[in-house]
């Protein structure tokens, strides 16, 4: 069942209309829900035009759409355009659908996320023996991340088993003690898949279309297989040196339950509504799910304030496709964004689409206004800087313009916007240059959307 239709879109905004009706204060009325509609026509326009978003969202509030729609290309080689029916990949969006696997084979009293992890896997290594289940959930075991490993570039183009992929970090060393910090593991979530597994004796794919997809009627929800046929998919592109490319390829065997599924807005909306009830587990145990443990995070989800709310949040990246999830449970706000290119940042539209549903401030998407900067300023930038990952970054003057190119890659021209401040075109990402007390250039910081980069001056 659609969600969205010619008839049912116009059936959902009248049905909000009265929903946020009853919710205002005499006195005090907050925006029509047309009023609302329009100004997300207006921010995701200039979305499209100034950034070049390329996907599908959805923005709704009590479980009811108030708007859906796809923006670009499904697949710009065919010319299909998205739609809220397209299926994209979710990354890291696939984590929250793996903690609630994890509570309900925990009420069924197969696992307690208090035990070792090692009583749930064969050949555990000693330094696993403190890592307990809840450590995986929360990213504070310690385990180093297999996809922050120097050969994931060229491994995650390759078939793997479970076997495999494990050996590739089970031998080193934990990065803190299991509970003392936080950082991000995909390797966690990996080993939480299989857990699910063993404590369900049935394979990851199999459990969440019996136990979450099937029972919410989310049909267009499953475990993406590089082989395998699924209507409305989308395809992944990548941006270089400012040009759309087709993403690089990644066996689908190796994000697993850290990022391996495959969505649409409105199936994620399906799932939103379920979170709000005990559908699928206890309320005991969602609510245990979105409970931060360390820097904000709890169980698949972010605990975060948004526009003075508190919002739980997750997002994902892989192979040309990035996704956003937001909740705003207090005021029942949803917003869901889908995309299958890198040109605009997912998590950035996510904010400000939850800012316009609750009548918060928000900024539309300006074009940028280029300046020329004089040869001498564009010379203190030129030189070769490194990342922390000991990837080199070269900065050269052509044409009159300051060229970035990042390794290997294919050289870009810079959009200066101020003597300090470049723009990467084709992508959101802003370039600052940092100086010492001298004024003499010591590095650059790289930031798109939350991400940010820091890459120190060596020549």
């Amino acid at each position: 069942m659609r969600l969205f239709s010619k008839a049912s879109a116009f059936s959902a905004v009248l049905l909000f209309g009265a929903l946020h009706a009853d919710a205002q204060s005499p006195g005090a009325p907050g925006p029509s829900v047309q009023q609302t509609v329009a100004k997300i026509d207006e921010y995701m326009e200039a979305a499209v035009r100034v950034n070049g978003f390329s996907g599908s969202i959805l923005v709704a509030r009590d479980g009811q759409p108030i708007a859906g729609k796809g923006y670009g290309m499904a697949n710009y080689e065919l010319d299909v355009p998205n739609s809220p029916q397209t299926v994209f990949r979710l990354g890291s969006l696939t984590k929250p659908f793996t903690a609630t696997a994890i509570m309900m084979l925990q009420e069924r009293g197969k696992l307690k996320t208090g035990d070792s992890i090692c009583a749930h896997l064969s050949e555990c290594p000693a330094a696993w023996q403190a890592v307990t289940i809840h450590h995986l959930l929360t990213h504070t075991s310690g385990i180093p991340d297999y996809t922050a490993l120097p050969e994931n570039d060229k491994t995650r183009a390759l078939p793997v088993s479970h076997v495999e992929l494990v050996a590739r970090f089970k031998d080193k060393p934990l990065e803190f003690a299991p509970g003392q910090a936080f950082k991000t593991s995909n390797s966690g979530y990996y080993l939480l898949g299989m857990i699910i597994e063993r404590a369900a004796a049935m394979s990851y794919e199999d459990f969440l279309q019996a136990n979450l997809f099937k029972p919410l009627g989310m049909t267009s929800t499953g475990y993406d297989r590089n082989s395998r046929v699924i209507k409305n998919r989308a395809s992944g592109y990548g941006v270089l040196a400012g040009i759309l490319v087709n993403a690089p390829y990644t066996d689908m065997s190796s994000p697993f339950a850290a990022g391996g599924l495959y969505s649409t807005v409105e199936d994620l909306l399906r799932w939103d509504r379920a979170l709000y009830t005990d559908t699928l587990v206890s309320r005991q145990s969602v609510e245990k799910i979105f409970t931060p443990f360390k820097s904000e995070h709890g169980y698949g989800w972010y605990n975060r304030t948004k526009h003075g709310r508190r919002a739980l949040e997750q997002n994902g990246s892989l192979g040309g496709f990035f996704s956003a999830f937001t909740r705003v449970p207090d005021e029942r706000v949803t917003v869901i964004v889908l995309a299958n290119t890198a040109r605009a940042n997912t998590r950035a539209i996510a904010d400000d689409l939850s800012a316009i549903a609750l009548d918060a401030p928000y900024k539309v998407p300006q074009e940028r206004k280029a300046i020329t900067l004089d040869a001498k300023i564009l010379d203190k930038y030129v030189g070769e800087y490194q990342l922390a990952s000991g990837v080199a970054v070269t900065f050269t003057i052509e044409n009159g313009q300051l060229t970035r190119q990042v390794g290997t890659q294919p050289k870009v021209a810079l959009i200066a916007v101020s003597e300090t401040e470049f723009f990467v075109p084709g992508i959101e990402q802003r370039i600052a240059f940092l100086t010492d007390a001298q004024g003499r250039v010591i590095a650059y910081v790289s930031r798109r959307g939350a991400a940010e980069l820091r890459a120190t001056k060596i020549k």
